[in-house]
């Protein structure tokens, strides 16, 4: 087998990027998960990212960072989706992103430290997705945003 070329590989990941990154995004939406599914949404968003970062662009890598925040937070690993959902809200606040961008970002650090038990930081950044989600322009990314906004913006209850 001959050695695929650079433009067959970079189709390779793009196509891997946005499967991997749906199918992280349906199980993070999930309002139940098995444990096997929990470690699919973990490692979807992993691999997301890891494609993302061959061939996307740095917007691309935040928001495959807000995934594996929303990933973590789900799964109740509070100090890693922490980590993630900063690097989202860190690259908005640096270098600008969409609205609906910044409302999620917000969303995520909220649910990392509901994950967290930290209910300070969660009341604050729950009230500033809350703002950034009222602002969003278009009217179907504002309807998108609130339709998952409680579900990212909260610890589940893990049995």
């Amino acid at each position: 087998m001959s050695q695929p070329d650079q433009a067959s590989i970079d189709r390779w990941h793009r196509w891997f990027a946005v499967e991997c990154n749906n199918r992280g995004w349906d199980l993070v939406n999930q309002a139940w998960r098995t444990p096997a599914e929990d470690d699919e949404m973990l490692a979807s968003a992993h691999a997301a990212a890891l494609h993302w970062s061959n061939v996307g662009e740095p917007i691309n890598d935040a928001r495959a960072a807000g995934l594996l925040a929303a990933a973590h937070a789900q799964c109740g690993r509070g100090d890693e989706a922490m980590r993630w959902a900063r690097r989202y809200l860190t690259h908005c606040q640096q270098y600008g992103c969409e609205d609906w961008d910044l409302a999620f970002a917000h969303a995520a650090v909220a649910g990392a430290a509901a994950a967290l038990a930290d209910t300070a930081l969660h009341a604050e950044q729950h009230a500033q997705a809350q703002r950034a989600g009222e602002t969003i322009a278009a009217p179907e990314q504002r309807a998108i945003f609130f339709d998952q906004f409680e579900r990212l913006a909260t610890a589940p209850q893990r049995a």
